[in-house]
């Protein structure tokens, strides 16, 4: 049997806000996760002013999300860029059938998101280091 999950329209032109808004800090993130018993995305949270740890420590523990990430990146000839980043925040305690529920829509979602890059993170670790790496940036 094939469950499929609509976005809902209101998190699209969430998602338009948040990609054409300028902030004033260096990482900011919008928070998607599926209401499950609609079958539909829906916005969780915006984090308009952030660091990475600061939104780990936000993120639920046992439950999938997906993750829009506006990240400052300082590149090594001094370039700063600012990629927008999908992540898919799977921690391994993450009951099978959510799991499987947000992995079947993350292709769906990544292309309505409008993303440079999708970076799995299955074990809850996620760091600077971690995303320069996924990113491929010294």
């Amino acid at each position: 049997m094939s469950t499929t999950v609509d976005i809902d329209p209101t998190l699209l032109q969430e998602l338009r806000t948040f990609r054409l808004k300028k902030s004033s800090s260096k990482t900011a993130a919008a928070v998607v996760k599926i209401d499950k018993k609609k079958l539909l995305m829906v916005m969780d949270e915006i984090y308009d002013s952030t660091t990475l740890d600061e939104l780990v420590e936000e993120l639920p523990e046992h439950s999938p999300r997906f993750i829009v990430l506006s990240y400052e990146l300082h590149h090594e000839h001094g370039r700063i860029s600012y990629p927008l980043v999908l992540i898919n925040w799977a921690p391994a305690s993450s009951s099978i059938e959510l799991a499987t529920l947000y992995a079947s829509a993350l292709q769906n979602f990544s292309v309505h998101a409008d993303v440079g890059k999708v970076i799995d993170i299955r074990d809850g670790e996620l760091s600077d280091t971690i995303l320069r790496e996924r990113l491929g940036v010294r």
